[in-house]
């Protein structure tokens, strides 16, 4: 049997405690888990299940191609679908009961012709992204009043944040309170108002309506910068890992891989590892990031490859097979997403989603 080189451990009671704890603080009716991007590496069905066993009353994803790999194994919960191609005729979204989310009249249209059973209407208050524009408001909402009375049911409106500060989050949420305030006029009543995801379902409780939008948070990583998970309460679920395949001693000003980036500051041990960009980890970082070594951190010497990494292990007694965290858990002393995001002048968002196809994911709990 072969012994896998790179192992995602990924603990979905975690993933399942996180999502308890965030419930209990925003306090909203209902909550989504949002397992878009493959459960943000994590798995999207095991996140998904995981998530619904902490209290997640719906799912979220970005496509429905991502909603019907759920369906697909065998999750009944409510899902919502919500960035499409132009030429999406969601047939498979109808026949599989998926919600979707529409951002103009014409998407709307082909959601009613396709028979989908509900429908969220997704607005732009302050994005500049995906949703219908302001100016669009008030005919997307009359469309939507009067196809509303079919087999179609209009059952939620909802944006995003841009996490932009204070000042713009709270004109982001004015902004939704008014096109609530348009739509019911229009004859429109929703069961779902939803504005929040992670971070601003934390910070800006006027912002949480009907439901929050859980995304980082359920997989125990902070959305913030100045303020860490295990300070929101949160348990990190991921843990990615590998073994030394091989050390040798060198001397000092010895050049260590691509480009000599980093050359030996004394006569140290060497030793390496296979990980590399492929596996998720950011070249961008190899002159910042460290891993742990049995229970030390060492740190990554010259560019990280393609399919390996070197650490400069010093003179600790360090051998082949030894085990390495890349990321994990601080409270078990090893380096987290956020230590890599910072080395690597990115997000821990970016970080979590790269894990590459060769990393063997194994699942605790749930």
């Amino acid at each position: 049997m072969t012994t896998p080189l790179r192992i995602a451990r990924i603990d979905l009671d975690a993933i399942a405690s996180n999502i308890e704890s965030l419930r209990g603080r925003v306090g909203t009716e209902h909550a989504m888990i949002v397992v878009k991007a493959d459960g943000y590496g994590h798995g999207a069905i095991a996140a998904a299940r995981a998530g619904l066993a902490g209290g997640a009353d719906w799912i979220g994803v970005a496509d429905i191609g991502e909603a019907l790999e759920l369906r697909s194994a065998g999750i009944t919960a409510p899902v919502l679908a919500w960035l499409h191609s132009s030429s999406e005729t969601f047939t498979d979204a109808a026949e599989a009961g998926v919600d979707v989310g529409v951002s103009s009249t014409a998407q709307l249209d082909r959601a009613v012709r396709a028979g989908v059973s509900s429908v969220h209407l997704k607005i732009d208050t302050g994005l500049a992204r995906n949703g219908a524009a302001p100016a669009q408001w008030p005919e997307f909402f009359a469309h939507a009043a009067r196809v509303g009375v079919g087999k179609t049911r209009v059952r939620g409106l909802f944006s995003h944040i841009a996490n932009a500060g204070a000042e713009a989050d709270a004109a982001q949420v004015a902004a939704f309170e008014g096109a609530i305030a348009l739509a019911e006029s229009l004859g429109l009543e929703f069961e779902l108002r939803h504005l929040a995801a992670s971070a601003s379902s934390l910070r800006v409780p006027s912002a949480r309506f009907d439901m929050v939008r859980f995304g980082l948070a359920s997989y125990g990583l902070s959305p913030f910068a100045d303020e860490t998970g295990a300070e929101l309460g949160l348990t990190p679920a991921l843990e990615l890992s590998s073994e030394v395949v091989a050390t040798r001693r060198v001397p000092a000003d010895t050049g260590v891989s691509y480009g000599y980036r980093y050359r030996t500051p004394r006569e140290t041990t060497l030793a390496l590892v296979p990980l590399g960009y492929e596996d998720g980890l950011p070249r961008a970082a190899s002159l910042g990031a460290h891993v742990l070594v049995g229970d030390e951190l060492a740190p990554v010497a010259g560019s990280i490859a393609m399919d390996q990494l070197v650490v400069d292990v010093g003179d600790r007694p360090v051998a082949v097979g030894d085990r390495v965290v890349a990321f994990g858990d601080p409270a078990t002393g090893a380096p987290t997403m956020d230590s890599w995001a910072d080395a690597a002048g990115t997000i821990n968002y970016e970080v979590t989603t790269r894990l590459g196809r060769r990393v063997v994911r194994h699942y605790t709990g749930g």
